[in-house]
């Protein structure tokens, strides 16, 4: 006799589910029918009504009954060789155009005039009237009246060689499945769950993949359907749950207790020309205890840009070398890696601190000369790319892991750093290094605190005084000549200017390209001023020269790529262009104008922009003028894109929500820590299960066996 199904049973188990569509289904983290129960609808389409011709709008996703008035072929203007079908349909109320770039010799002869067609697609502008390109459709007749939708559409995420259908046929499934009540464990009884409306999970599932015709659509489009929001708050407490685990597993492990008299940390104070502020050395002191502490340090330093995060790196760094161990500072990029090697050069050298270097770019003798000093302790600050992690590096005695623009790595990468300490410790086989992990993009607190969850949180909240605010200016791009001008006029004062090319175009070469062309340009019409040029194609020699030359004054103006977001200090360059700005995000945007402001004259930022601009363009245009705060200008960054874009995909694993918006649902946070709380100490047995529902294939970062 065949076992039942149960949550945890294979997908080979269903109709329609061979081994070779099991194989493209894993491909989207769906192994089981559990999988597919929590693989959940990101939006859904309203087949239930059909909508006169005559009310269809641009942009509008809906379903029509028509008439084939007349079909015909033609060819695109981009050559002979593209042919399309384009069908004339009408109702009672109006016509329009269905277009069809792909079609078979038996379509052409089914849809002929008179025939009548159920469609569905989204409704746009044509040359001469409204069209849908590609629409599903069915053919209509006497004795085939194809029965009506009886609940909203969901549309799932897919990937190559599985289809919308293939999933709404196995969610089908799955869904008649769970009338077996023992099918799917509820971990969440009605008193953790702080809702108006209770649903019970097996409920909550039907109603979200299959909304009942007369269902409130806004609400649902909100996602404040109380089904949505039993989801949401069990997502959130999952996501939760997982870094909490993360938390305790390092909490177990053993660091090096670092303890010295400090003599280094205050000797380098003394030596700055500027007096710490009081946000950095509250950071400070909450560093040094965490470090003095034997368990590893977890610390996330956040920081706007020019607050001084460095500075505050570098004391850590020197409380490690005092104690008689070693420090790492990784950056995502050579320039940003770069500028902290000179920086921490020119700082600890006096001091007589050996720094190195070490990337990827480091090859032969070289290389080998930099690991031996690694291995034999005679480095003791190692700055450096993803090179710091690879596995022919040893550390004698790593200490401490500084990671810069921690949104650039993923969990695996720190902790790949974090792990090197594991062979310092003799009798010690469970060590980490202390992590300090520095973000120049603002996050709001709430925020910070569900997504690094796994991390204690620091902020320094001021910038150092006599900072100037940067004025910032929109312009259009067809007053190119004023700037040129403006441009000139600083350069002849003796200031220095960025002009930075942006592309939409993935294509780093073609880039590079465009910045060049740029270069050249600026070079002919500004003949008496020493134009440079920077990108990611250029070695690690070329940047160098580049960015020297720069910043001693011999290059005016600088154009670059957006290379140049993080990692450049030039304090005599106070005048920056972005062009073509209404294409980069906020945060991208706040990051390149940190790159002036940095000395005591007044700094200027303008945007230019090409019209026409969309509506989110024209908001974050206006908000870059309003707004110097880093804070600010990242709130409203996580409501115009989400929390997914702001923190990088690639954050843990653990944001690329199901259903929860961290920023939508942030009202929730409170009682998800306590739910969160409870479970752990109430149920801990289902911890590991809802990690496992939820998070899925991020599993890898949580680890928990």
């Amino acid at each position: 006799m065949e076992k039942p199904l149960t949550h945890s049973s294979s997908l080979i188990k269903l109709k329609g589910v061979g081994p070779k569509v099991q194989e493209k289904l894993s491909k989207l983290g769906l192994n089981n029918i559990q999988d597919v129960l929590f693989h959940l609808p990101y939006r859904y389409e309203d087949r239930t009504q059909v909508i006169p011709v005559a009310a269809l709008r641009h942009g509008q996703s809906c379903l029509i009954e028509v008439t084939v008035n007349h079909a015909s072929i033609a060819f695109s203007r981009k050559g002979k060789s593209r042919r399309m079908l384009l069908v004339q349909v009408s109702d009672a109320t109006g016509s329009l155009l269905l277009r069809f770039f792909y079609f078979n010799k038996q379509q052409q002869e089914k849809l002929v005039e008179g025939v009548k067609l159920r469609c569905f697609g989204d409704v746009r502008y044509g040359a001469s009237s409204l069209e849908i390109v590609h629409p599903e459709y069915t053919l209509l007749n006497d004795t085939n009246n194809a029965e009506m939708e009886n609940s909203l559409t969901p549309v799932y995420h897919t990937t190559d060689g599985v289809s919308q259908i293939l999933l709404r046929r196995l969610s089908e499934q799955c869904l008649e499945l769970l009338n077996n009540k023992s099918l799917l464990p509820d971990y969440l009884n009605e008193s953790l769950l702080k809702l108006d409306d209770y649903y019970s999970l097996s409920d909550a599932l039907k109603y979200v993949h299959r909304p009942p015709t007369g269902a409130n659509v806004n609400q649902l489009f909100a996602a404040q359907h109380g089904s949505q929001l039993r989801l949401i708050f069990e997502e959130l407490i999952a996501q939760h749950l997982s870094l909490q685990v993360l938390r305790e597993k390092n909490r177990h492990k053993s660091a090096s207790k670092l303890h010295s008299d400090n003599h280094l940390l205050f000797k380098f104070i003394k030596s700055l020309p500027f007096e710490l502020t009081v946000a950095q050395q509250k950071v400070n002191q909450q560093i040094l205890q965490d470090m003095e502490s034997g368990i590893p340090m977890m610390r996330l330093l956040q920081g706007d840009v020019g607050s001084g995060k460095t500075v505050v790196a570098a004391l850590a760094c020197l409380k490690a070398i005092e104690s008689g161990w070693q420090a790492a500072i990784m950056a995502p990029t050579e320039i940003l890696a770069e500028q902290h090697f000179k920086n921490f050069t020119s700082w600890f050298e006096p001091l007589g601190i050996k720094v190195v270097w070490l990337s990827g770019q480091i090859k032969g003798k070289k290389r080998s000369q930099v690991l031996s000093q690694i291995i034999a302790g005679e480095a003791q600050v190692i700055v450096g790319t993803h090179a710091l992690f690879q596995n022919d590096v040893e550390y004698k005695c790593l200490a401490l892991a500084v990671t810069d623009e921690q949104h650039r790595f993923g969990v695996q990468q720190r902790m790949a750093l974090a792990k090197k300490a594991k062979i310092t410790i003799e009798n010690e086989s469970d060590t980490l290094a202390h992590q300090l992990i520095m973000t120049a993009t603002p996050i709001p607190r709430s925020l910070a605190m569900t997504a690094y969850a796994d991390l204690d949180y620091s902020v320094i909240d001021e910038l150092p005084p006599g900072r100037k605010p940067i004025t910032t200016v929109v312009i259009q791009q067809e007053r190119r000549e004023e700037i040129l001008q403006r441009i000139h006029k600083a350069c002849a004062e003796g200031k220095q200017a960025y002009w930075v090319c942006t592309l939409v175009e993935e294509s780093e070469t073609l880039q590079c390209q465009a910045a060049q062309d740029t270069a050249e340009t600026l070079q002919k019409v500004l003949p008496d001023i020493k134009v440079g040029l920077i990108h990611g194609r250029l070695k690690s020699e070329e940047k160098e020269i580049l960015m020297r030359d720069f910043k001693n004054g011999l290059t005016q103006l600088l154009v670059a790529t957006t290379v140049i977001e993080v990692g450049v200090d030039v304090p005599n360059a106070s005048l920056m262009i972005i062009e073509n700005s209404e294409r980069l995000g906020l945060s991208q945007l706040h990051q390149l104008r940190g790159r002036v402001g940095r000395g005591e004259q007044a700094s200027h930022c303008v945007l230019m922009f090409k019209s026409p601009l969309t509506e989110h363009a024209k908001e974050r245009l206006a908000i870059m003028r309003k707004t110097n705060s880093g804070f600010e200008i990242s709130r409203k960054d996580l409501q115009l894109r989400g929390p997914g874009e702001v923190l990088g995909t690639r954050q843990t694993g653990l944001l690329q929500l199901r259903i929860a918006d961290i920023v939508r649902d942030e009202y929730m946070l409170g009682d998800v820590k306590l739910a969160s709380a409870k479970i752990m100490a109430d149920s801990p047995e289902k911890v590991k299960a809802l990690i496992d529902r939820w998070v899925g294939v991020a599993q890898q970062y949580v680890n928990i066996g």
